[in-house]
């Protein structure tokens, strides 16, 4: 579940739901967070900011945060302040979340779906555009050595992310769909990048 924190191996960010009905849920991943060793200091968003997961696209150098009906600049500002030594840059979105549109993959590399997201809110990276019609392949999970898991049924996405070198893994998401929930959102990453 990535909504509720950004996890990193030095410090972890919990959030603070934009969703009123959801808050809540965080309590019980900060308690499975503070008996293990793999993740660094606790930090939290605090009022009135909300920052939800789904909103953050992590790479190696840079943290794309989704403005959107979750996220507010509050909740922005307070993760930049956090995370002093990552770049925080605003991505102004009309989306649930930012990683309805687009994920990054590795090496300047993203796939997106450019009728969601704007490719110019990236500047200086790779893009692996997904047709309108396959758009829900855009919430796709780097698992490292190219292999990157999307949803079953998505042909065009498959095939240009082989193009691309990569490995698409396909799984049925079709259950987890019908509550606008995508790949992301059934992990939680551990970065250790932070």
């Amino acid at each position: 579940m990535q909504d509720p924190a950004l996890l990193g191996s030095r410090a972890s960010v919990i959030g603070r739901f934009g969703e009123a009905r959801r808050r809540g849920e965080e309590k019980v991943l900060v308690d499975d967070l503070r008996e293990s060793a793999r993740i660094g200091r606790l930090s939290w968003v605090m009022e009135p900011g909300t920052l939800e997961g789904g909103d953050i696209v992590m790479t190696e150098k840079d943290l794309f945060v989704g403005k959107s009906k979750r996220t507010n600049s509050s909740g922005i500002e307070q993760l930049a302040h956090i995370l002093k030594d990552m770049n925080v840059k605003a991505v102004r979105t009309e989306l649930m979340h930012l990683l309805c549109g687009c994920a990054y993959l590795n090496n300047k590399t993203m796939i997106i779906a450019p009728e969601l997201v704007n490719k110019k809110s990236f500047p200086a990276f790779k893009f692996i555009s997904i047709p309108k019609e396959e758009t829900y392949a855009a919430d796709a999970l780097y698992l490292g050595e190219r292999k990157v898991l999307i949803p079953s049924g998505c042909a065009t996405a498959n095939a240009k992310l082989k193009e691309a070198g990569y490995r698409p893994i396909e799984v049925d998401m079709s259950e987890f769909w019908k509550g606008d929930g995508g790949v992301t959102c059934l992990s939680s990453p551990i970065y250790n990048l932070m």
